[in-house]
């Protein structure tokens, strides 16, 4: 996808989460990926992951899988209402 494909003006929600320096580029970057962009999209979240785990130690593994519950029950009440 090139600029002249993208849209005028991005939803405010986007524009905020593009704004955040390293999630916001990432997730730039998975709005607008190619085949083999999830590839590394994924291995450079599980490389924070692993980088938050080396820098705080089991907080920093925990905390994440912590925060994603919440996500995983929104996944699982979209999936059910079809």
């Amino acid at each position: 996808m090139t600029a002249l494909e993208m849209p005028q003006r991005l939803p405010l929600w986007q524009r905020l989460l593009f704004a955040i320096p390293l999630f916001g580029w990432m997730a730039r970057d998975a709005a607008n990926a190619e085949a083999d962009d999830w590839y590394y999209t994924t291995g450079a979240i599980f490389s924070m992951w692993g980088c938050s785990t080396l820098l705080f130690g089991l907080p920093g593994l925990y905390i994440p899988a912590l925060m994603m519950v919440p996500v995983m029950f929104l996944i699982l009440i979209l999936i059910s209402r079809g």
